[in-house]
């Protein structure tokens, strides 16, 4: 049902609303506040994302506990070798490069495509877009893409002052992007709708939701999108092993 991605999509429209109504927009102070909130909320959603999945009898328990790490392990093995967290920053950079060019450009037509390009890729890109849509599609699981969503909501509020109401328009390929995920990880469920196996992949998943908490706080810059391939050798590894 991409109820996630239906509350992301939501938030943008919200918050890209907001920023236009109110164009003075929040201090740095009230934007700092409101990040430590949502990096607590993160560590929150993470880690009982990861303690539900893994409350069970205590050889299963152990048996979880080796699943997840080799699935870290192996899944960032994967991650590296395809060098995706290099591909992603890559993508990011063009995005940042985009919204200082628009800051600095007066035309207005030109300003409206930097926007609509620069909010979609900053919104699309990035392990929480890709991750919470699996985890929605797998699990029905969307806490991960309601914590994205108010990180959306609040740069939708402050994009709106410089790029207008394309950050609006921007909503629709995340629509399109995340969507896409969650249905195609629904056509996969029949294969992998097992009890053993969507606890190995929300456990796996809850730990790397608590990773993007220190992204989200600056605490660390963790290679998040190195360790997304996990999730597809959590389940694997769990078959084998259960």
């Amino acid at each position: 049902m991409m109820i996630g991605t239906w509350i992301n999509v939501g938030a943008i429209l919200v918050g890209g609303t907001l920023g236009l109504l109110f164009h003075k927009g929040l201090s740095n102070a009230v934007q700092h506040r409101i990040r430590m909130i949502l990096g607590v909320l993160i560590i929150y959603v993470g880690l009982m994302t990861t303690w539900d999945a893994l409350r069970a009898p205590f050889s299963h328990f152990i048996k979880q506990l080796v699943v997840i790490f080799l699935s870290l392990i192996l899944g960032n093995l994967i991650g590296r070798a395809l060098k995706l967290q290099k591909r992603l920053n890559r993508v990011g950079e063009v995005a940042r490069e985009k919204f200082s060019k628009a800051q600095s450009d007066a035309e207005g037509g030109r300003r409206f495509s930097e926007g609509f390009v620069t909010c979609t890729l900053l919104f699309c890109v990035g392990p929480m877009a890709i991750l919470g849509s699996l985890q929605d599609g797998l699990t029905g699981n969307f806490k991960t893409l309601a914590s994205k969503a108010l990180l959306d909501g609040l740069a939708s509020l402050v994009f709106a002052r410089t790029f207008g109401w394309s950050v609006l328009l921007s909503a629709l390929p995340v629509l399109a992007y995340q969507g896409t995920i969650t249905l195609s990880a629904q056509v996969i469920k029949p294969w992998v709708d097992h009890p053993e196996l969507m606890s190995s992949v929300n456990a796996t998943g809850g730990l790397l939701v608590v990773c993007i908490s220190m992204v989200v706080l600056d605490v660390q810059r963790v290679p998040l999108a190195n360790y997304l391939p996990s999730l597809i050798v959590a389940p694997v590894l769990s078959y084998y092993l259960f």
